[in-house]
């Protein structure tokens, strides 16, 4: 992300703000948006907070840790009105996500502080980093030619992300996160060594259970995160990027090797380490090397982002209503991963969802919904017939349970849960009150669901049998009426019929009654 100077006559640029509360720190960036998508960054800030500490010791957020977050987020609270910061977003990772009284800090945070503090999940998570480091790579390296494993070893968890080609294949999150390892693992009354041990054999055994994510083909291993960006700076060579360096392996197992004789104590003093940041570098730097001798990369390369400049561009594109089209291809490899591992017809689950988004677009003007809300219909056509792996009775209610406990490459936990209520309507009843996962819901998650829930029920009402393509079928609008085109010389009664059960909720909502024509 390359700051530029504003233009005199150019129009003003907006102030937005990420906020991470990390396991760690609490960290905050504010910057200036553009209107050509150029983010200049105003303030970065960095403030150490154990709450990882207390959640993976005791699986809750202890009083003074809470006490401290609140204290800095009140101290970021003013400047953000002093900046007149128009957009904000702020997150918490695992240390909040873990914690049995999360939603207790979280509500303490609202009233103490007037913030909305998002938890997100470690996909959302994935998908942010995954971001930055595609905007800040580029093709540099040749990265976007090769099997490249970006690794992100954070305080609760490590996120791993396959790109094949550039094109992202698939995410995981592992328990091996640098605070968890060094609570499970350091004691005093192991020396430094010996803890290294321990946590060598412990992260060489998680990892040999990645069975499904295949280490040995990649080719390119990128490192993010701030003990990464500590081995750049200790052994690392620059590149012609000025967010990329590169380490040669011998050189990362020389640095681990050193480092692995010391206390965190020394570690701070050899080193002029924050202690917080000394503590957790060791396991860090074992899990990356763990992972890097599972590849054929010959190098590290280490990107100098952070999941704060994904949240970054993630509001740049709000304010410049741009879609990253790469990531949006990310959603819907995933969510076809799902649908080959339930076993699902994938040309029909194609065809709906193909069908599904042509309805969307036609009805733009009436449901008045955004672009997100069209990947989420999509993404729900591909999967609204996964419930048929567990029985083919009920299966929209299999369907519901699948997705919503699914994890699906870049979508949060609300919209997941939005995707199964849409695909649980795909067929039989519509949405009621007495359905608790649809009531669930937010009111306004649940309007979007009943909309999409219309436009798919009319899609799957129109490829029956699986034996239609969405290719064979054309939509008109005229007047009160939808004119659903089919090809002359088919027989259309299991349409007719289909459309007899499912277009009530379509007629209903968009006020429109559905007619079959022969073209």
């Amino acid at each position: 992300m390359d700051p530029g100077s504003q233009k005199p006559d150019a129009a003003p640029a907006t102030v937005v703000a990420a906020i991470d509360v990390g396991a760690n720190a609490l960290r905050m960036v504010i910057a200036e948006v553009f209107c050509d998508g150029r983010i200049e960054v105003l303030e970065h800030l960095q403030r150490a907070v154990r709450l990882g500490q207390d959640t993976f010791c005791r699986g809750r957020l202890g009083g003074e840790s809470m006490r401290a977050a609140i204290r800095v987020l009140r101290d970021y609270r003013q400047l953000l009105d002093l900046y007149k910061v128009e957009k904000l977003r702020a997150v918490a990772t695992s240390a909040v996500r873990e914690a049995s009284n999360g939603d207790t800090f979280l509500d303490r945070v609202f009233m103490a502080v007037r913030m909305n503090v998002e938890v997100i999940d470690t996909s959302e998570e994935s998908r942010l980093t995954v971001s930055a480091v595609r905007q800040a790579v580029g093709d540099a390296l040749g990265v976007n030619q090769r099997q490249t494993l970006i690794a992100d070893v954070g305080g609760g968890s490590t996120l791993l992300t396959l790109l094949e080609n550039g094109e992202i294949v698939t995410s995981q999150s592992l328990r091996l996160g640098s605070i968890r390892l060094r609570e499970v693992f350091a004691t005093t009354e192991e020396s430094p060594q010996r803890s290294a041990e321990l946590l060598r054999q412990h992260i060489s055994n998680a990892l040999a259970m990645l069975q499904s994510f295949p280490l040995a083909d990649v080719d390119a291993f990128v490192a993010v995160g701030g003990d990464a960006r500590f081995a750049a700076h200790q052994v690392g060579r620059p590149t012609e990027s000025a967010d990329l360096s590169v380490i040669h392996p011998n050189e990362f197992d020389q640095l681990v090797d050193r480092c692995e004789q010391y206390t965190a104590e020394e570690l701070s003093r050899i080193y002029g380490l924050p202690f917080a940041e000394a503590e957790t570098l060791n396991p860090a730097l074992l899990v990356y090397q763990n992972l890097l001798h599972r590849t054929q990369a010959s190098q590290v390369i280490v990107s100098h982002v952070s999941m704060r400049d994904g949240l970054l561009l993630d509001l740049a594109r709000e304010v410049t209503g741009k879609e990253d089209a790469s990531l949006l291809a990310g959603v819907i490899h995933s969510a076809t991963t799902i649908a080959e591992k339930y076993r699902v017809d994938l040309d029909h689950a194609a065809s709906v969802a193909e069908l599904s988004v042509r309805l969307f677009d036609l009805f733009q003007a009436d449901h008045g919904l955004t672009a997100r809300h069209r990947l989420l219909l999509r993404v729900a056509g591909l999967l609204h017939e996964v419930g048929g792996f567990v029985s083919s009775r009920a299966h929209h209610k299999h369907s519901e349970y699948l997705i919503a406990n699914s994890e699906i490459f870049g979508l949060n936990r609300t919209e997941i849960a939005m995707v199964a209520e849409i695909a649980r309507y795909h067929r039989r009843s519509v949405p009621r009150a007495s359905h608790l996962p649809y009531m669930a819901l937010a009111r306004e998650s649940r309007v979007v669901v009943s909309k999409l829930a219309a436009l798919l029920r009319v899609a799957d009402a129109m490829i029956r049998g699986h034996r239609r393509r969405a290719s064979d079928i054309q939509f008109q609008r005229r007047g009160d009426d939808l004119i659903v085109n089919m090809p002359s010389g088919c027989d259309v009664l299991l349409e007719q019929r289909a459309l007899k059960t499912k277009g009530d909720l379509f007629e209903d909502i968009f006020g429109v009654k559905i007619r079959l024509e022969e073209t």
